[in-house]
């Protein structure tokens, strides 16, 4: 019986923000992956490791996280005024398919380094010294985001003592700026909030009936109120991640909230749809110790927040639920804004799993609909092997 040999693709394993993934060209992907369909997916499920029922990604460059199983594309633009495209795949791990209906906020802040070093971006934007202001067209929700890198010597510096809750080692800040990131296609027409209200009583079979803003910025998000369901907001992984009823729970919530807001047209749909929405819920600060062991006073947040993502609690948070967290804090009357005390702002400090982070958002409303212009964040990134992946040539 023959077998096929292994292929070699040219890849890099970085590290956004609190995530990590596998940035691939478009050019050098096999002939069959460089368009949408079956073969990219099959392709990108056996780099990663999937579908592995023992929900440990061994034979993949995946790390068995939601966080750690996630796949980049990037091309030069196709857009006027744009520098890179940018394509975003969420690899299921236990199951055969790849969600592309949403970004990754974190991985967003490793794409302009990565375009940089790989030729992407026209030498003449690129300063010897200073800051290269990328622009990136985010293809899977049809966004401009703009990445600020660090440059020094003419390379992409990555090195440097900025700090972020959920990294371990300090390396150089970039700044992340997501240009009107209301959604436009999805749910409700293009409203920020799909469903006309700053708070909706969403009705969840088997839970009750929640106070709930659902929002469309950033990433399309379902906030509910820790204290409804049970929780404090200064939780960690275990407290959830370890309880199949919780789970399951958020699972219910985040299939009835995607319907709700017109993300799918039955209930049935949300298996098929793991990396939208997220689910998360809020409350007032708190002391708390986060999971490194750092103590989180409740004076230096200005609310807590708990993320879930394909399924399981966050280890820190995702970069676009940040974008969804800092503009529901700058719009009076949601339940992140009530939860952060109930007045007017334009940035937020929240406490998450991992210690804290700081979202700017400006909110306005606009012909009885709500807008944002952007939400800025800072986050890092860092090469961490760069070379070749091998998959047999035969798996996709």
């Amino acid at each position: 019986m023959s077998h096929a040999p292994q292929i070699k693709i040219p890849a890099t394993y970085m590290r956004g923000g609190t995530s990590k993934g596998v940035f691939f060209s478009l050019k050098d992907l096999p002939e069959a992956a460089q368009v949408p369909g079956p073969a990219r997916d099959a392709l990108l499920l056996r780099v990663i490791g999937s579908p592995d029922p023992y929900d440990k990604q061994i034979d993949g460059m995946g790390g068995a996280t939601s966080s750690t199983s996630k796949t980049v594309i990037l091309s030069k633009s196709t857009k006027a005024d744009h520098d890179v495209d940018y394509l975003f795949g969420q690899v299921s791990i236990d199951k055969p398919f790849v969600d592309w209906s949403g970004n990754c906020g974190n991985l967003t802040a490793a794409v302009g380094s990565f375009a940089i070093s790989n030729g992407l971006v026209d030498a003449s934007r690129i300063p010897h010294n200073g800051i290269a202001v990328v622009r990136v067209w985010q293809a899977n929700i049809g966004k401009t985001i703009i990445a600020h890198v660090p440059i020094t010597n003419g390379e992409v510096q990555e090195t440097g003592d900025f700090e972020l809750d959920g990294v371990t080692f300090p390396a150089a800040e970039v700044q992340v700026e997501f240009l009107d990131p209301a959604a436009e296609e999805e749910g409700g027409g293009g409203s920020m909030f799909p469903t006309g209200n700053l708070v909706d009583d969403l009705e969840v079979p088997g839970v009750g009936t929640l106070k709930a803003t659902l929002i469309n910025a950033g990433i399309p998000t379902i906030f509910v109120n820790a204290e409804d369901i049970g929780y404090k907001g200064t939780e960690l992984q275990g407290a959830i991640n370890g309880d199949p009823k919780a789970l399951l729970m958020f699972e219910t919530i985040r299939a009835y909230g995607a319907l709700r807001m017109g993300l799918i047209s039955n209930i049935d749909e949300a298996a098929k749809r793991q990396h939208t929405p997220k689910v998360a819920f809020v409350a007032k600060p708190a002391d708390y110790v986060s999971s490194s062991g750092k103590a989180v006073a409740a004076g230096d947040v200005d609310l807590l927040v708990r993320a879930l993502s394909m399924g399981k609690l966050h280890h820190a948070m995702m970069g676009t639920a940040a974008v969804a967290i800092g503009t529901a804090a700058a719009i009076s009357g949601t339940l992140v804004n009530l939860a952060a005390g109930g007045v007017e702002r334009n940035a937020v400090r929240f406490g998450h799993p991992s210690g804290t982070l700081r979202v700017g958002a400006e909110a306005s409303q606009v012909n009885g609909e709500w807008t944002v212009k952007k939400a800025i964040m800072s986050r890092s990134a860092r090469v961490l092997m760069e070379g070749f992946v091998r998959v047999p040539g035969d798996s996709f």
